[in-house]
């Protein structure tokens, strides 16, 4: 597995793979099965596979979430070698947003919505590393989870209304056993909070936008943000919740959830 810290890396190393087909899985690390269900799917259908390492500052509102969010690139790294992985591109902030850097992608009215209320800005920084991300790998298919329903309407919607020729894998949601989807902020979360999480799931597993918000609602330790029907393809049930922490410093762990209410989330 090769590890590219720089954009002229990249383009050096897979020049020669250009033949074959490329499979890209953007990631900010803190790896966990839901990202490796997604290295999974790419080493299955793609000739080469590339993973991106990088915690986006670019899609962080506030600096205390930015520092709090988890890092372990060396388990990360090992996690990719098992996966199959053949290159990772872990580029450090400047060399992604170089001095001077001014020019954005706003995807305006899906990422205005849902998250976008309460995150100004974050899906401006999503679409634009990941656009930056497609236009350094060129890869035939990009995976992600459908976990970030919003962040996948986001790109898909850029993809069409930019004419990229990348094709969009969307994979289903990975949970724990307790029905907590899988995400990179649970190992933020402490037993009895994690126990106040699990009300998120479950309310979603209704499938009924009432239900949701009724069971929401009355659970102890958490803090509704949303809980509405997203009109995306396909439409799901989504939701976002901020578990109440005593020992974080900003007070709690935020987490987002959906469940598709038709259709086939791949």
């Amino acid at each position: 597995m090769k590890i590219c810290r720089t954009i002229a890396e990249v383009r050096a190393e897979l020049a020669p793979h250009r033949s074959g087909s490329i499979g890209l899985v953007p990631t900010m690390g803190a790896l966990h099965a839901g990202h490796l269900s997604l290295l999974r799917a790419a080493r299955a259908e793609c000739d080469t596979v590339v993973m991106s390492l990088f915690v986006n500052p670019a899609q962080f509102g506030e600096a205390r979430d930015l520092d709090s969010y988890p890092r372990d690139e060396e388990h990360d790294l090992a996690a990719a070698g098992e996966a199959g992985v053949d290159l990772v591109f872990a580029p450090s902030a400047e060399e992604m947003y170089p001095p001077g850097y001014q020019t954005w992608v706003e995807v305006t009215e899906l990422g205005s919505i849902l998250d976008g209320v309460f995150r100004p800005g974050h899906f401006r920084g999503v679409a634009t590393v990941v656009l930056k991300l497609f236009e350094i790998v060129r890869p035939d298919r990009a995976y992600f989870g459908q976990k970030d329903a919003q962040q996948v309407e986001v790109i898909r919607r850029m993809i069409h209304d930019l004419a990229l020729e990348v094709e969009l894998r969307v994979l289903p949601t990975v949970r724990d056993a307790d029905g907590l989807a899988l995400s990179s902020r649970n190992r933020l979360l402490s037993a009895p909070e994690r126990e106040h999480a699990g009300a998120l799931p479950r309310a979603l597993a209704t499938k009924d936008l009432h239900a949701a918000r009724a069971l929401l609602a009355q659970s102890d330790g958490l803090e509704v943000d949303y809980v509405e029907v997203a009109d995306f393809d396909p439409p799901v049930l989504a939701a976002a919740v901020r578990v109440r922490s005593t020992r974080l410093t900003h007070g709690f762990t935020r987490l987002i959830d959906n469940v598709v209410l038709e259709g086939d989330p791949t």
